[in-house]
């Protein structure tokens, strides 16, 4: 009985080892095609994954988006490049003897007179007298009575011509006052006075005669403070050729500074004509050379920081222009050329301090506003920049750059429902828009409008080169509908052109060809 039970444990046993080695047998039978099956399966779990890695691939599709704008923003020059600052010489070249300092502070206006020379003083008219001393009042409409009471009289009166031409320019009559320079001079055209006069009336209307009659001017004597007169000319004479012959120009502003070797202005305009015609180092020596004679000209430092700043010398742009903010710290366009700098150093944070001062300082300082929401999106301030960008809009609806911009600043939020209608305007407003395809593409992406998506990147590639993340977006949009075959071509064309710069999604790709594509 013992012997029995004990075969019957054995057996027992023996049966139970050999349904544990069964029962193990059948797990792996049934695991085999599980792990098989999730071969498949496995990839198909990160389609919905390729939409939410492609948030940060967004940013390479179109990489300027937050970008600064490069363009170097120029200072312009405080002196106008026409008329001169004197348009007229003071009532004190004759008789007065404040001397020069005063009498050019005074003359930066057009309500000042010179009489011209005559012969016979004390046989003047009795018109021309009365006239003269209504000039000095400024009773200008009174002073034009008598002067067409005596050149209807004496139609070869010089001094009066000249009279005329100057109370006419005072009452807004600019052509009027040209007709009268003109007679003066045709009366006697060897008066440096009436020669320089007509040439810059004619000037400030852009009549190329201007030329003439200036340069016969510099070859005349004035009737007083003769340096300075013909100082005058020339620099008139300089500003009129400027553009049309820089280097003429050069030579008349040389002549300038030879006359008043004490002026900036002849060798900051001497640098600007060299900095304009890429001769940088000539450039830089003139407007050193306008610091050593004024440490203060701000139209020098101006100079240099403009041009450190095309040349990218950002460090010395940035000393200058500090040093122009030291004098004058409310100047809106220094703060915003500092910012400038700032940024293209990678400042971002003083970039925008400085940028703010100057549209604060310069409330029309409409570019400067642009490039602030700029900046605010460069340093990840997406709530500011999209208030930035939408009051620009508010004065620009019809500006497609502006909803691009917005559009971008919507997805980094990922404000993906509000993006996509930004970039549906800027393409609209601006339909060879290359970079607002790719923006609409990544938006109706992240809505699910697949379709959409591939119109738009269809669209981007008929403006632009193909990228490989834009292959990546195609890929991923044809996958979610299901065209395999499309969708395959797609992660093809993106891993061939990735070139294991985008890992993440390089996995992805290659993981959703083993999912989609036949086994062979």
């Amino acid at each position: 009985m013992a012997t029995s039970r004990l075969r019957m444990g054995c057996l027992r046993i023996v049966d139970v080892v050999r349904l544990v080695i069964v029962l193990r047998i059948f797990s792996l039978l049934t695991l085999v095609p599980l792990i098989l099956v999730s071969l498949f399966l496995v990839p198909l779990l990160f389609v919905p994954l390729l939409d939410a890695g492609t948030v940060s691939a967004h940013t390479k599709i179109e990489n300027h988006a937050f970008t600064l704008r490069t363009v170097p923003f120029v200072l312009q020059r405080r002196f106008p490049s026409f008329p001169p600052s004197l348009l007229f010489y003071s009532q004190s070249s004759q008789n007065d003897d404040t001397g020069p300092a005063k009498q050019e502070s005074s003359s930066r206006r057009s309500g000042h007179h010179v009489r011209v020379p005559v012969e016979d003083e004390d046989a003047q008219p009795a018109e021309l007298k009365e006239a003269e001393t209504e000039i000095d009042k400024k009773d200008y409409p009174a002073a034009e009575d008598f002067l067409h009471k005596l050149l209807e009289r004496d139609p070869g009166n010089y001094v009066g011509w000249f009279d005329l031409g100057f109370v006419e320019n005072a009452l807004g009559k600019v052509n009027d006052s040209i007709s009268a320079y003109r007679q003066s001079v045709t009366a006697k055209p060897d008066v440096f006075e009436s020669n320089l006069n007509l040439g810059l009336q004619l000037a400030k209307t852009g009549q190329p005669e201007a030329e003439t009659f200036l340069r016969a001017a510099t070859q005349l004597r004035p009737t007083a403070h003769v340096e300075e007169g013909q100082y005058r000319a020339w620099m008139a004479v300089a500003q009129v050729i400027e553009r049309s012959k820089p280097e003429e120009a050069l030579a008349a502003y040389a002549k300038a500074a030879e006359l008043q070797p004490k002026e900036v202005e002849p060798h900051v305009s001497r640098g600007h004509i060299f900095e304009q015609n890429n001769k940088f180092g000539d450039a830089e020596t003139e407007y050193k050379q306008a610091l050593a004679i004024d440490p203060h000209s701000a139209n020098a430092v101006e100079g240099l920081a403009n041009l450190y700043t095309h040349g990218r010398r950002f460090p010395e742009a940035e000393d200058y222009l500090r040093k122009l903010l030291a004098e004058e710290p409310t100047s809106a366009a220094a703060h915003i050329q500092l910012g400038r700098v700032l940024a293209a150093e990678g400042k971002t944070e003083l970039a925008i301090a400085e940028v703010q001062a100057g549209v604060k300082a310069g409330p029309h300082e409409e570019e400067a506003e642009r490039e602030l929401a700029d900046l605010y999106s460069t340093a990840g301030k997406n709530d500011l920049a999209e208030n930035s960008y939408r009051e620009l809009l508010a004065a620009h609806p019809n500006d497609a750059e502006l909803h691009r911009r917005l559009g971008e600043t919507l997805l980094q939020e990922k404000k993906f429902a509000q993006a996509q209608p930004e970039f549906a305007i800027a393409v609209k407003l601006k339909p060879d828009f290359g970079e607002a395809y790719g923006g609409l593409a990544f938006a109706a992406g992240e809505n699910k409008d697949f379709a959409l998506a591939i119109r738009a990147l269809d669209a981007r590639a008929k403006l632009l080169p193909e990228i490989p993340i834009t292959y990546f977006m195609r890929a991923s949009a044809y996958d979610h509908l299901r065209d395999f075959k499309k969708a395959a071509a797609n992660y093809r064309l993106f891993l061939n052109s990735a070139q294991g710069k985008y890992p993440d999604e390089e996995w992805q790709a290659k993981h959703r060809l083993i999912a989609i594509e036949p086994r062979k």
